[in-house]
């Protein structure tokens, strides 16, 4: 069937979430985060604790991570008429010149003072909402000013360590990967020393990956593009262990759609490349058997992504029961297993 004729409609991915059961604050000790486990194949539900993990995991399964980590992209500045201007930093695209997000009215041209007398200037409008922005100094010196980019619906301030994995490593996202923070060293040590294998793939995470779809029929819609790395090693190590039929459990929906776009034929392949893999109902996975995830926003493309792999209906339920047994939702809410 031609594709501009089918229809899928995004009421399909709408669900209702009472405002208290949104996580404000981080969940301390990060393990202690409830974990609702669902069975794709039968729909069975249980109740856990990400600590359980290692009763629920055994030996030979495969955690995959994405060792990204946040920057503080967000800074505030002064125009020279004395108006308050927000810059949230998205892509660093060098030469000390960034795709930038601006709260307020700016044109090109127009300079903005930082702290520390470091200058902005607007270089170009890429859409309404980005622009291209060049700053006098180096990005190291840039993100010293910046603070943690919360999302909206997280009301509470909080230290950028608190949205932050303890495994991360490569420097580049403007949110988090929100489902691996509920592991912690002591926790990753154990899987290791009972016999999880733990891989690292890296996907530097952009606002797109929260915002709601709007298009009526889904297919009308175009993902945002994330930059991606698979380094050759992992990716040998992946593929045996897929050959061998273990279970590769991605921790994310980012490392899910990192492993899925650097698939071909149920075998990784290396790369670092710009992806937009958007995974809704009907496609078929090539390389992940299961996930580790958060509670999603609705209409949003990670509740579509979620829904391919253990079925509309399911997450339907799924979600009905998180909400009944009053889970925490979205980035610093609980989480669930599908396996």
């Amino acid at each position: 069937m031609n594709k501009s004729k089918q229809k899928i409609p995004l009421s399909d991915f709408d669900y209702v979430l009472p405002r208290e059961l949104i996580g404000q604050k981080p969940i301390k000790p990060r393990d202690h985060a409830r974990l609702l486990i669902l069975d794709k194949d039968s729909g069975r539900i249980e109740h856990k604790h990400f600590f359980d993990l290692p009763k629920i995991l055994k030996r030979g399964d495969v955690l995959v991570f994405n060792d990204s980590k946040v920057i503080p992209a967000r800074l505030f500045g002064t125009k020279e008429t004395g108006g308050k201007v927000e810059i949230f930093l998205l892509k660093n695209e060098g030469k000390n010149i960034w795709q930038c997000i601006i709260g307020g009215k700016v044109k090109v041209g127009q300079k903005i003072k930082l702290a520390g007398k470091i200058e902005a200037e607007i270089v170009s409008f890429g859409n309404e909402k980005i622009k291209s922005v060049k700053f006098n100094c180096s990005d190291k010196k840039l993100l010293t000013l910046g603070e943690t980019p919360l999302p909206p619906y997280i009301k509470n301030k909080s230290k950028l360590e608190d949205y932050q994995t303890v495994y991360a490593k490569k420097e580049g996202s403007v949110a988090a990967p929100t489902a691996g923070l509920h592991f912690t060293k002591k926790l990753l040590s154990q899987l290791k020393k009972m016999g999880v294998q733990i891989e690292y793939v890296t996907l530097h995470v952009g606002l797109g990956t929260f915002e709601p779809v709007k298009s009526e029929n889904i297919l009308e819609h175009k993902i945002h593009s994330e930059f991606a790395i698979i380094d050759k090693k992992t990716a040998e190590r992946l593929n045996k262990a897929k050959a061998e039929g273990r279970r590769i459990i991605s921790v994310g929906t980012t490392s899910t759609r990192t492993l899925e776009a650097f698939a071909s034929h149920k075998k990784l392949i290396s790369d670092s490349k710009w992806v937009n893999i958007f995974i809704y109902p009907g496609y078929e996975f090539k390389f992940i058997d299961g996930m580790i995830t958060n509670f999603h926003l609705p209409k949003s493309s990670l509740v579509m992504l979620v829904s391919a792999l253990a079925g509309s209906d399911k997450i339907k339920k799924v979600y009905k029961e998180a909400v009944n047994k009053k889970y925490k939702f979205y980035s610093f809410g609980d989480g669930m297993l599908i396996r």
